[in-house]
């Protein structure tokens, strides 16, 4: 990386800058790199779409199938070109989205890579013999190579290029080779990052919410019961309301968006809870519509049990409770 000494400033900006190394090239590596992963999750949404294609090629996709290939990979893909064209320019929000990317990829990443082993090697063990091939079933030592290299293969990935991610955009000449070439406030200054990251997320999932309907899957465990149709599709538009407007509060440091989440977190758990203490996730399933083949071929790997759903939930809410109540500290008291 160039070692020189910072660029020149706008002098109302330059006397308050301390001295840093560039990291001008590091930030044009890196937008590459971030372009290249744009890419990347591009064609995995073409691929998807040509997948859908080729199994129905009678028939329209699907607008649940539409929306995953070019709803999650396409948003992914045009989300990554944004921020590496933006570290290409050195500008500050691109590296606080950047790093805030980066933290939800390696946080993730960890949890994937943890659960890779035992997840994977059910189902390896639970895929029958091929009859029409004469293939028979993956003996142990075969499952066995096929789960580490997976969970390699992820620890690499989701693990490790995060990291390193994080390491450059969380420098602090980073940081101020960022300031010095973008001396403007942006949004992404109105709160700490720790707090921003959550509220992207929050607002992410308001899109999320209201598509779901329209993918005509939309199934939402209810205090004891599941409910589909129109109940589902209202759920979804309460739950769309809740985070928009928990999101907007906590980018203002408001503290009640942090109440408000932490309630509606609550019930939701006591809702799941109740729901998968008396009925399998299978019912979900069948309620959503999916052939009865693909479930029974998930119930052999053990994983549609009430009881097992019921602590998944409370597991799941136990990490979302910590980190709720790290950023408590970033808030305003009304």
């Amino acid at each position: 990386m160039n070692d020189e000494q910072n660029p020149p400033a706008p002098p109302a900006v330059a006397a308050a800058l301390p001295a840093y190394k560039d990291r001008s090239t590091g930030l044009v590596i890196f937008g590459i790199l971030t372009l290249l992963l744009g890419g990347l999750a591009g064609l995995f949404a073409l691929l998807m779409a040509a997948s859908l294609l080729k199994a129905q090629p009678a028939k329209v996709p699907t607008v649940s199938g539409i929306l995953m290939a070019f709803g999650i990979y396409g948003g992914l893909a045009a989300t990554l070109i944004c921020l590496g064209i933006g570290s290409l320019q050195a500008r500050r929000w691109a590296r606080a989205l950047l790093l805030i990317f980066s933290w939800s990829w390696l946080i993730m990443g960890i949890f994937m890579t943890a659960i890779m082993p035992f997840f994977m090697g059910k189902v390896f063990a639970s895929l029958p013999p091929n009859a029409q091939t004469g293939q028979p079933a993956m003996p142990p030592a075969a499952i066995t190579g096929m789960v580490i290299g997976l969970t390699i293969f992820f620890f690499g990935f989701f693990v490790l290029v995060p990291a390193v991610w994080i390491f450059f955009y969380n420098s602090r000449q980073v940081k101020a080779t960022c300031e010095a070439r973008d001396p403007v406030p942006r949004w992404t200054d109105a709160c700490p990052l720790p707090v921003l990251g959550f509220v992207l997320w929050t607002w992410l999932a308001v899109p999320m919410m209201l598509l779901w309907p329209l993918t005509g899957h939309a199934v939402m465990p209810c205090f004891g019961m599941f409910v589909a149709g129109l109940p589902a599709a209202l759920f979804c538009v309460v739950v769309a309301a809740i985070w928009g407007v928990a999101g907007w509060w906590l980018y203002r440091l408001d503290a009640r968006g942090w109440w408000l989440i932490l309630v509606a977190m609550g019930l939701f758990t006591v809702s799941s809870l109740l729901t998968y203490a008396n009925h399998d996730i299978s019912e979900l399933y069948q309620l959503q519509g999916l052939p009865q083949a693909q479930i029974d071929q998930m119930q052999k790997v053990g994983l549609l049990t009430g009881n097992r759903m019921a602590w998944i939930s409370v597991l799941c809410m136990l990490p979302f409770l910590g980190y709720l109540l790290f950023i408590k500290k970033y808030l305003r008291k009304n």
